[in-house]
């Protein structure tokens, strides 16, 4: 009989289940269930219901299990990944408020600026926190309920993130582990100790509803007998702690040491490390974010990247090897046409009232292959002004593994080569963090077993790369970039205030 592993990954988009096979490290079954946002709703909000994730987990994890065809007493374990900094506000009884303000939602700067005042400036936040409060976290979306929504504020008596309420589903346990725990701006990421200075400023009974954090080695729970038979397994499967998708991701693309940098290209950019202490950064532009393996995890997100790939597409009606061929055949820097790709605000740069700008339109770059191209190059310039934080901090790559829908692009993997100046590779198992979450779940019930074993251990042996995708840089490629680059910067610094009076006129 095999042993077998369940990783889930609850996206913005989607939730995939995995079903991994624990001695060889094969994915024996896979499977998606599609969703969209919640329509109608003011400009910079962002909302899905969690029933909606939970109807999708069982149902993909269903689907994967009669793919392996799995026995269900062989699976073992089961973990989770989910999107980071999303606001799932309970009740007394443990049912849903309201539906949650995700990781995209840029509706509570006010809030983030009303958090930070309290905490004494921008400068103090970062020294008590480790981070900067900003708009895609939960502390400032915790204030905005309470400011207004006051009934459901009342009603609320336990804080969850995504993954969190996956896990409550799965085990009827609230935790939090210290990695998404940290995506929160209510956690000192140096001491991984809630935050009084930050609670105090929401609202002074607000500890008593966050939930206990554990390490991210110990399980979150055993699978509780109801969710059990609605996935049609065994009750009592270990639930290991999980974590944020960027931590999952981490795992899942052997990014566990030094040295190594993952790049995920999917609705929105991350760039990730992982370092044996925290990696703060005075300027707040990256996060110093704890990961899922009790180090930590300094991460630069930005919050458009397919969004601005799939908008030109879809607006041309071309299929993805359209595109790609369409971009192919332009030039690196598209003949000076630049996309500041803000089209959903921006978190870095820290633009919450940014929009999509083209820039450099001509009679020449008036068509359709330069937007297609432009919208790749400006996403990855988007991502480079992190990846160049991140190396001034002392985090700097030997590799990049890059994951995501973006990852799967020829074109666009040569396009990141070139902007990052580094070699990039990409990993056999392309869905990385549900992967990763199948590998923390091994690592957690190899532990319960009293085994022994390092999470690097686990990467080392799976987790293996796809080396006929590398794609290298092309010098003269990259000095074009490095022009474009500087461009960019200037034009989101310069447009600044544009951005905010624009917000302004538009939500009159």
């Amino acid at each position: 009989m095999r042993t077998l592993l369940i990783g889930i990954d609850s996206g913005t988009q989607s939730t995939k289940a995995l079903v991994v096979d624990a001695k060889t490290g094969k994915v024996v079954g896979a499977a998606a269930e599609a969703y969209e946002l919640l329509p109608g709703l003011p400009p910079g909000a962002k909302e899905q219901h969690p029933h909606t994730w939970r109807e999708a987990a069982a149902g993909a994890v269903r689907r994967a299990l009669r793919q392996a065809k799995a026995n269900p007493k062989e699976v073992q374990a089961i973990g989770v990944s989910g999107q980071q900094h999303g606001f799932v506000p309970l009740d007394k009884t443990g049912e849903v408020i309201r539906p949650a303000k995700l990781w995209c939602d840029t509706s509570t700067a006010a809030e983030c600026d009303q958090i930070t005042a309290v905490l004494g400036g921008p400068k103090q936040t970062i020294k008590t926190l480790g981070n900067s409060v900003l708009p895609g976290f939960t502390a400032s979306k915790i204030l905005w309920l309470k400011q207004h929504e006051q009934k459901n504020f009342q009603k609320l008596a336990s804080v969850l993130l995504p993954h969190d309420y996956l896990n409550f589903w799965l085990t009827g346990e609230k935790t939090m582990e210290y990695g998404d725990a940290s995506g929160t701006a209510l956690l000192e990421v140096r001491s991984r100790k809630w935050s009084a200075a930050v609670i105090k400023a929401i609202d002074a009974d607000l500890e008593g509803k966050l939930p206990p954090l554990q390490p991210s080695d110990r399980p979150a729970g055993k699978l509780q007998p109801a969710t059990a038979k609605a996935l049609g397994l065994p009750a009592g499967i270990v639930v290991s702690a999980g974590g944020g998708d960027n931590m999952m991701g981490a795992i899942g693309t052997g990014n566990t040491r030094a040295g190594v940098i993952t790049a995920s290209f999917g609705t929105s950019g991350t760039i990730y490390a992982c370092a044996s202490k925290p990696v703060v950064d005075p300027q707040g532009e990256i996060a110093a974010f704890c990961d899922s393996t009790n180090r930590w995890l300094p991460l630069l997100c930005t919050m458009n990247v397919t969004v601005a790939t799939e908008m030109v597409r879809e607006d041309f009606k071309w299929t993805y090897d359209r595109y790609a061929r369409e971009a192919a055949r332009i030039p690196a820097g598209s003949n000076g046409l630049l996309l500041l790709p803000y089209f959903e605000g921006e978190r870095t740069p820290n633009v919450p009232s940014g929009t999509g700008v083209w820039f450099g339109v001509n009679q020449k770059t008036f068509e359709a292959a330069h937007f297609a191209r432009a919208s790749m190059e400006g996403v990855t310039l988007g991502m480079n002004y992190g990846l160049r934080r991140l190396a001034e901090l002392g985090v700097k790559p030997t590799q990049i593994r890059a994951t995501g829908g973006g990852s799967k692009s020829r074109v666009w993997r040569q396009i990141m080569a070139d902007v990052f100046n580094a070699e990039v590779v990409t990993l056999r198992e392309s869905e990385g963090a549900a992967y990763g979450a199948a590998l923390q779940a091994l690592w957690c019930w190899r532990l319960q077993q009293g085994e022994r074993v390092a999470i690097e251990e686990i990467t080392d042996q799976f987790v293996k790369l796809n080396k006929a995708e590398t794609a290298v840089p092309i010098a003269r490629n990259v000095a074009v970039y490095a022009e474009m680059q500087a461009l960019q910067d200037q034009l989101s610094t310069s447009l600044a205030g544009a951005f905010k009076r624009h917000r302004e006129l538009v939500t009159r």
